[in-house]
């Protein structure tokens, strides 16, 4: 079997902030035509990672390679060939798409003779033409996630790195995002993506990476991840895995118990 190259390679990754370990010894790689999932419950880390990645903070500890730059020597070069899909959109809100997009051409030195098509054939994809001309401060959350999508693919970037980013999307978006990933591993490039859904993680992603605390408690297939728990069952779902891993399994048995009581005894009185 072919060796796929690494596009991404993290490698004893630490980072405190007081007394608190936000991300502890982690490792993982991503190769390329892959697209990677990182779990985790809330404050496991995975923001950070990503921030360290990116370069918008330093490590304490590891190293960190992407595409055979380093963010905290190479940022301007590194930036150049990665696209970044926060959360919380982080674009220019006193634009318009229009200008958003011109502004990212210009600085980006996009030459590519077709740009002008890819873009209307994103803008469409997104049900987004109608608001292009519109000043991005008056649109609603999900329509300003669609333009930082496309702002974050116009380019080919090697490396697509994503914090959440199905936030605010509604079902048709989510199925186009999913078909542009889809079409980006196929041209040989990488995906990290950082997601709370299960559902999009077991369904999207070629491996998944489970943090918690910010040390990895297990990587691989599902398949893998399902020999690396002792869930036994055919039909177990990431999100069994996910709860048994991070040893999540038995408080969330609880909760559903006191609330069956509860509920339970409510309808009898």
């Amino acid at each position: 079997m072919e060796q796929k190259e690494t596009i991404l390679n993290v490698e004893n990754l630490a980072k405190s902030f007081e007394n608190v370990h936000a991300v502890d010894n982690l490792s993982f790689q991503i190769k390329k035509g892959e697209i990677y999932g990182l779990l985790g419950p809330n404050g496991a880390g995975k923001t950070t990672t990503i921030k360290l990645i990116l370069g918008l903070l330093g490590p304490d500890n590891g190293k960190i390679d992407v595409l055979g730059l380093h963010p905290e020597q190479d940022e301007i070069e590194l930036k150049k060939r990665i696209g970044y899909v926060s959360e919380e959109p982080l674009i220019y809100k006193s634009l318009t798409p229009k200008e958003l997009f011109n502004f990212i051409a210009s600085i980006r030195d996009i030459k590519d003779p077709n740009i002008t098509k890819k873009l209307a054939q994103y803008l469409e994809s997104f049900d987004a033409i109608e608001y292009y001309k519109r000043l991005i401060s008056t649109l609603s959350r999900g329509n300003k996630q669609k333009i930082q999508i496309i702002a974050a693919i116009l380019h080919q970037p090697e490396i697509l790195i994503m914090d959440e980013p199905l936030a605010g999307l509604d079902a048709k978006s989510v199925k186009v995002i999913k078909e542009i990933l889809e079409l980006h591993t196929q041209r040989g490039g990488a995906v990290l993506f950082s997601t709370h859904i299960m559902e999009i993680a077991e369904d999207l992603c070629d491996r998944i990476g489970i943090i918690a605390s910010g040390k990895m408690v297990a990587e691989g297939t599902m398949e893998e991840l399902k020999n690396q728990s002792s869930l036994l069952k055919e039909d177990a779902d990431l999100e069994d895995i996910f709860l048994q891993l991070t040893e999540q399994d038995e408080s969330v048995n609880d909760i559903i118990k006191n609330l069956r009581q509860t509920m339970e005894v409510g309808e009898t009185e």
